[in-house]
């Protein structure tokens, strides 16, 4: 590949993430709209569902088909890794109907340093002081977010948080199961297994929709489709290290919709607090990137 098509790609995938982040910060406020309104359980299991659909169409265009998607070197780990985004979006809903939107996103952008404290013990990557230094910075942030002692602390901040740690280990396995499996592979069994997963407790939890509803849980649809697709392209065209730190923007957009149409308070804490997780997130991102290069 030459420089010129490296460059034009990697803009063409900053451009195609920065749309996923807008796109995914729309799936969250639909979610925040609908999980107050009908169980959590419900409202993620259909989501999957079409996820899970989106993710054999995929397969079945792929060389290979099917089978090829679905033959997996780590069967048990591929499955957990499902069920955990599954039962991590349901979490993470609950925080944005309880907490809020931009309070629930500052605090589950600590996901990145947690990956990065959790990568030595899970997966024996070395972490180094640099990184270190960059996590702790990254929980003075969180500590300024959540505000401790001040008489404002929320237990549902905590929520939030378990969300991002969830996170946080879904990532880690994928990195795992990376190792032998292709990004098919995991990306079919990621729609396959939550939706297997989540389909018992939602529909024992089914509740009627009315009718503008289903045009809200149709729009949730078709922007989690349309989310992870373009963030496919965008992994394809550029570098993950280049166009990762560009995904903190959906905090942006986030707190946009949060403000607008959700009158959901935008504190200094939460923009210092933000801040300062977001820089610390970023430099590991980059340290990371920096380490693999010299692996390499």
């Amino acid at each position: 590949m030459t420089p010129s098509a490296t460059t034009q790609n990697t803009r063409l995938g900053i451009w195609l993430t920065i749309a996923t982040s807008v796109v995914f910060a729309l799936q969250d406020g639909i979610s925040r709209h609908l999980a107050a309104e009908y169980n959590v359980t419900m409202v993620v299991m259909i989501r999957f569902w079409f996820f899970a659909l989106f993710a054999v169409l995929l397969a079945a265009r792929a060389p290979g088909g099917l089978r090829a998607a679905s033959r997996s070197a780590t069967p048990w780990v591929q499955a957990l890794r499902g069920v955990l985004l599954g039962a991590e979006v349901c979490v993470m809903v609950v925080a944005f109907v309880k907490l809020g939107l931009i309070a629930s996103h500052a605090v589950f952008a600590s996901y990145p340093l947690l990956i990065a404290a959790l990568s030595g013990p899970v997966l024996g990557e070395k972490v180094g002081w640099r990184r270190w230094s960059a996590i702790g910075v990254g929980c003075i942030g969180i500590l300024i977010i959540l505000q401790p002692g001040y008489g404002v602390f929320s237990v549902w901040s905590l929520v939030a948080l378990c969300a991002s740690l969830m996170y946080a280990l879904y990532g880690l396995l994928t990195r795992y199961v990376a190792r032998r499996d292709p990004p098919s592979v995991s990306f079919f069994w990621t729609g396959a297994a939550a939706a297997v997963a989540l389909t018992p407790v939602g529909l024992y939890t089914w509740e009627p929709l009315s009718a503008p509803d289903w045009g809200w849980m149709a729009a949730l649809c078709c922007t989690s489709v349309l989310g992870h697709w373009m963030l496919i392209r965008a992994y394809a065209v550029a570098e993950a290290s280049v166009i990762q730190p560009f995904g903190y923007l959906q905090l942006v957009f986030v707190a946009g919709l949060g403000v607008t149409l959700f009158n959901e308070p935008l504190g200094l804490n939460i923009i210092i607090g933000a801040s300062i997780v977001v820089a610390a997130g970023v430099f590991t991102l980059w340290r990371q990137a920096v380490k693999a290069r010299q692996n390499r």
